[in-house]
C-alpha cells in the first residue's frame, strides 16, 4: 500500500456487520451515505444515521453493525490502511 489513507465503500446488508478491528495507532472517519449503522466500541454503541459522520482514534476493539431492515452504505476512510 503506497497511501497513508484507505477509503472504501462498505455495504452492510440488514443484520450485517463488519469484521472486528483491533486497537491500533490509527484513525478512522466514516460518512453514512444510506441507512443507519451502529458503531460498537468495547461496551458502548453509537447510532450513526444517513448524512452523519464519525471520527475515532482506534484505541479500542470496534466494529459496525446494521440493525435495520435496509442496506447501509458507508464511506469509510482509515489510516493506516486496514483492508
Amino acid at each position: 500500500q503506497k497511501h497513508m489513507m484507505e477509503p472504501i465503500l462498505l455495504e452492510l446488508p440488514p443484520g450485517g456487520r463488519s469484521f472486528d478491528m483491533s486497537p491500533t495507532k490509527g484513525e478512522e472517519f466514516a460518512h453514512v451515505l444510506d441507512g443507519s449503522i451502529v458503531l460498537c466500541m468495547d461496551d458502548k454503541q453509537h447510532t450513526v444515521r444517513k448524512g452523519e459522520t464519525f471520527y475515532i482514534k482506534c484505541t479500542t476493539f470496534h466494529h459496525l453493525e446494521n440493525k435495520r431492515q435496509s442496506t447501509a452504505r458507508v464511506l469509510w476512510v482509515s489510516t493506516p490502511p486496514l483492508f
